[in-house]
């Protein structure tokens, strides 16, 4: 959520900014702002809108300057406008803020400032910091960065920070607290943003900020940090992997379409080096110090939020089934809220495709108080929750744009399956036949997601159909329940269509109530343990002349009857099918949504990261 950008140097910084901040569009937002200073003047462009709305609303206004900041807004405090779009003035305006996060102390600060006279033009907190700020630089008369140390350890809540004042007009101040920020360092330069997709273009070498830390950023001089307690830390310079064509659509129409396309590569790249049905081997190289924990496990704790979640839920019924460890899934949102029971003996797994993720990270550090072994699932190399754990593994997908998570999901079971093997193996608790014959059935997913792809026409026809429902319902049973719960997200997070998931067996408990000629019900009814009972759900549904269109295996006949539209997927173990049965209700969701002349990579009111609460 949000968007930071920030440079100093010797090149012009507006380029940088706006293109920066085009970048992190993906991330969400409804305003957005830049700041430069140019011969001691202090120049800022913010409006409500997208970033091209700002670069039209700048027109052939001044941008010059060497030094400046950007910010995308995703309202908080305050309502999406031009007045609250960052950056915020400080009383003087002689220096400007933006920020990601939320001040959650912003009320007390805000009436103790008033009692001293200072004016608010917004209803942000973020205004509330950059004037207490000022104020102890002027009250206490320390240099501004002292200043910035001292307001931040009187704020409670989550941040990240950059400051650019016109009477520091070398230097820049940044700052962060459960908001993730990265510095890029260049030849006489520096780059700041929330990730490293704007920076990538410019340089590999950059240094992620740790919580309470602040950077002082000087023209031609070392990158400086120190904690909020007054400790110098020294730069942790590390080298980035991601690869700029990566961030492009490469012809396709949009990133999400793209990011579909793409899983057979990642689902194939998060196995590489892992899996090898030929020698019989799994191997995830960042938790085999913790194997032993594993197998000494009580309980397993899933931690996540959304498409998280729901791979989570298909990692439940993977290590129940391979492993025999009893498993919870939580909203990690809930998880942080209720007083949870942890035992140290437990191993929380926390997934979240940012690596990023609040409510994730307040979970995790909990879990950690109470003595847990916490392992991290995340798709960013260097990123707060690989920070924040004890092991994990990445999932190698590669840069998500789209909002709607697509790739992440499926590389996120792809890695849930690698370890519930591992460690169902390391037990003993899967005989040698079924672990070969799973492994070998693994190895065949990327071919077998391909040939899904191959069925876009089918599925974009079946979506043209369906374009104008209002309602949608979505069923499965055992492990493709949670793919139904992830299929009806999709298609409310993009299409702006109601969708419910639900497992088959529970139409019976509410949900059929809802079923007419005009009710479209998805079912994953592939073969399996489950397959007739999945087959009476649907004969529920068709005797109440609802719409049946069934992903089923390739060569069923029985469901494919009864269906008014069915695709088919290759047939596949069955604990895989999710890996499958996932994509053609993506792509579902992102035809229905293009015909609906929805924003599909961007979709209203959402963001990519939640970094705040």
């Amino acid at each position: 959520m949000c968007g930071i950008v920030g440079y100093i140097g010797n090149k012009q910084a507006y380029p940088f900014l706006i293109k920066g901040l085009q970048r992190l569009e993906y991330r969400g937002y409804d305003s957005a702002g830049v700041a430069m200073i140019d011969n001691g003047q202090l120049n800022v462009y913010k409006c409500k809108g997208k970033v091209a709305d700002l670069h039209t609303f700048i027109g052939d206004s001044n941008t010059k300057g060497t030094i400046g900041i950007g910010h995308t807004r995703w309202a908080t405090h305050g309502v999406p406008n031009d007045v609250n779009a960052h950056p915020q003035y400080s009383a003087s305006k002689n220096m400007v803020m933006i920020h990601n996060g939320i001040i959650e102390n912003y009320g007390p600060l805000k009436a103790e400032l008033k009692k001293r006279g200072h004016v608010f033009l917004s209803d942000t907190d973020t205004e509330v910091l950059i004037h207490l700020i000022e104020d102890i630089h002027q009250k206490e008369n320390v240099r501004l960065g002292e200043a910035v140390r001292i307001a931040l350890n009187q704020v409670v809540g989550a941040y990240a920070i950059v400051i650019l004042s016109k009477e520091n007009p070398d230097e820049l101040f940044a700052a962060k607290k459960g908001s993730p920020m990265v510095i890029g360092i260049g030849k006489d330069e520096f780059y700041i943003a929330s990730d490293a997709t704007p920076i990538v273009e410019y340089t590999k070498n950059v240094v992620y900020l740790e919580d309470e830390e602040i950077a002082f950023i000087e023209r031609g001089k070392e990158l400086k940090i120190k904690t909020i307690k007054n400790k110098a830390k020294t730069p942790y310079v590390q080298e980035l992997e991601l690869k700029l064509e990566a961030l492009e659509k490469g012809g396709f129409d949009h990133f999400m379409l793209k990011e579909i396309y793409e899983q057979p590569r990642s689902i194939k790249d998060s196995m590489r080096g892992r899996l090898s049905a030929e020698k019989g081997i799994v191997n995830l190289g960042g938790i085999t110090e913790y194997e032993q924990k594993f197998i000494n496990a009580k309980r397993i704790v899933f931690v996540a939020c959304g498409t998280s979640w729901h791979a989570g839920l298909v990692g439940e019924y993977l290590f129940e089934d391979l492993a025999r460890i009893p498993v919870e899934v939580e909203y990690a949102s809930e998880f942080r809220y209720r007083n949870p029971i942890v035992y140290e003996d437990d191993v929380i797994i926390a997934i979240s495709q940012s690596g990023e993720t609040a409510d994730t990270l307040a979970a995790i550090e909990l879990a950690k108080s109470k003595g847990a072994t916490i392992i991290g699932i995340c798709n960013v190399v260097g990123s707060s929750i690989a920070r924040a754990t004890h092991a994990g593994s990445y999932t190698h997908a590669g840069p998500e744009i789209g909002v709607a998570s697509t790739k992440a999901f499926t590389a996120q079971v792809t890695v849930l399956t690698l370890m519930a093997l591992r460690i169902a193996h390391c037990k003993g608790t899967i005989s040698s036949s079924r672990f070969h014959q799973l492994l070998s059935e693994l190895e065949a997913i990327p071919d077998k997601v391909q040939k899904v792809l191959e069925k876009n026409d089918q599925i974009k026809f079946i979506a043209d159909i369906y374009k104008n429902s209002t309602n949608a319902l979505y069923l499965g049973r055992g492990y493709t329940f949670p793919v139904a719960l992830e299929g009806a997200l999709k298609l409310k997070e993009i299409s702006y269509i109601h969708a419910e998931g639900y497992p088959a067996a529970e139409m019976k408990h509410g949900p059929i109530a809802l079923i007419d000629e005009e009710m479209p019900v998805f079912v994953i009814a592939t073969k399996g343990t489950s397959y007739e009972k999945v087959v009476s759900n649907i004969q529920e549904v068709k005797a109440r002349k609802g719409k049946i269109i069934a992903i089923v295996t390739e060569g069923d006949t029985q469901v494919k009857e009864m269906a008014d539209y069915s695709i088919e997927i290759p047939e596949t173990d069955e604990i895989l099918v999710p890996l499958i049965s996932a994509i053609p209700l993506q792509l579902l969701s992102y035809h229905i949504a293009v015909m609906r002349g929805c924003n599909v990579d961007q979709p209203r009111n959402l963001a990519k990261s939640v970094t705040v609460e």
